[in-house]
């Protein structure tokens, strides 16, 4: 079978009708993101993308970060803001401002419904925040995410992270109807048609890990200029992954992230994360400290030095979870761990 038939076949098995899969929610066991099948795209050649490459400029906030990456590595902090609450986002802003490069505003299974992102983009810029804004296929169609785009970019956000998105069958919005009119890769060309600085997704260790690499080279060819990278294990395992990712074809600067743990609910939620893996005894040293607030900060920096040591990353990128109520706690640990990594300079 072709590779174009094998993709429309896998098409229209897969939930998210993706065509350019696996996404990153596949398990261990190669079972689907929803569990009710094996993945359609696991056992399978990666598919190439079919589209034009992708070419264009960057506009200028793209630009500025482009230019901070070119001086020292970026410093990526999530936005632990509380949903849909514009004071959260006031307070959690000010306590990051000055201490990180950007703030990726994208979702997560526990506040899964969020302002809109060209909206939540100007309230967190308002707060003196460069805004790399996460954009996903779940719950828009094509049309919807055009106008989203088009409303990024006239907000003047720094960059947009495109991916595809978790199903809405998992995270606490299972009554919502699923739309995956496009996916993550389909998005990248559009977003930087007009001059957003375009990053994507990509879990090394979710299945089939030996095809993670040559999967993001293709998004490479789609315009992706920077890719975020799950929770991957030690540095030597992310050098591993960049080494692949090289000789798959792509020079595309790797922003691994950092797992930020500063209590225990924070820890379940990186328990939960589909093909996350953590480094040894990282949660552990945290939950067993006197001070796990302390301890979390100390091992993040740590890590996240290491991690900027390998060839091919271009930053970090701090994420994390908290209780509701304590996202400025959890703001606060990003903000000390950025400024210790020398972010927001």
């Amino acid at each position: 079978m072709s590779a174009a038939a094998g993709a429309a076949s896998d098409t229209a098995a897969c939930p998210k009708h993706m065509t350019y899969g696996p996404c990153g929610g596949v398990g261990a066991d190669g079972g689907c993101e929803i569990g009710t099948a094996r993945c359609v795209f696991v056992d399978d050649p990666v598919v190439p993308w079919r589209g034009p490459p992708g070419s264009g400029g960057v506009a200028p906030a793209g630009r500025e970060l482009l230019a901070i990456a070119a001086r020292r590595p970026l410093v990526l902090a999530g936005m632990p803001a509380a949903p849909l609450s514009a004071a959260s986002i006031v307070e959690c802003g000010q306590i990051l401002r000055g201490a990180v490069d950007a703030v990726l505003a994208g979702d997560a299974a526990t506040s899964r419904v969020q302002f809109p992102p060209a909206y939540r983009a100007l309230l967190i810029q308002a707060e003196g925040l460069r805004v790399w804004a996460g954009l996903n296929c779940r719950d828009r169609n094509r049309v919807a995410l055009e106008a989203e785009i088009a409303a990024l970019a006239h907000a003047g956000v720094a960059a947009v992270h495109c991916v595809t998105g978790d199903h809405t069958l998992s995270g606490l919005r299972p009554d919502a109807t699923p739309v995956f009119d496009l996916e993550g890769t389909e998005l990248v060309p559009l977003a930087g048609a007009v001059g957003l600085l375009v990053s994507v997704a990509e879990s090394p260790n979710a299945p089939p890990v030996a095809h993670r690499a040559a999967r993001l080279a293709e998004k490479a060819r789609a315009g992706a200029r920077l890719a975020m990278l799950q929770y991957c294990g030690e540095a030597a395992d992310v050098a591993a992954f960049a080494a692949a990712v090289r000789a798959a074809g792509a020079d595309l600067p790797l922003v691994p992230g950092v797992p930020v743990v500063v209590d225990r609910p924070g820890a379940e939620l990186l328990a939960s994360f589909a093909g996350a893996a953590l480094p040894a005894g990282f949660v552990e040293e945290v939950l067993t400290a006197a001070d796990p607030y302390a301890a979390g900060v100390r091992v993040a920096v740590s890590h996240a030095r290491e991690l900027l040591d390998v060839e091919g990353v271009a930053g970090v990128l701090l994420g994390g979870g908290a209780a509701a109520g304590a996202e400025p706690r959890l703001a606060a640990a990003f903000a000390e761990i950025g400024r210790e990594l020398g972010g927001g300079g």
